[in-house]
């Protein structure tokens, strides 16, 4: 009776750290997730700056080509 008492007591044991680890797991793969999602909305943002500061960069080059036409035509 008590071997069988200690069977299920290490069954238990096992099954506690069993489900720790399963936490801990599935807590370091929410962060993980979590750290994936913010780096996505940064990139994101990035490129929508990006793609913002080439366009005012053309504006800037078209605008040096018409100054620039301006003053050889004067």
């Amino acid at each position: 009776m008590a071997g069988q008492e200690d069977l299920v007591q290490q069954e238990i044991h096992q099954d506690w750290t069993n489900w720790k680890l399963i936490e801990l797991i599935t807590s370091s793969i929410k962060k993980i997730v979590d750290f994936l999602n913010s780096f996505d909305m940064s990139c994101s943002r990035f490129m929508t700056l990006n793609e913002k500061l080439k366009a005012l960069e053309w504006r800037i080059e078209y605008i040096k080509a018409q100054v620039t036409k301006g003053e050889t035509l004067t």
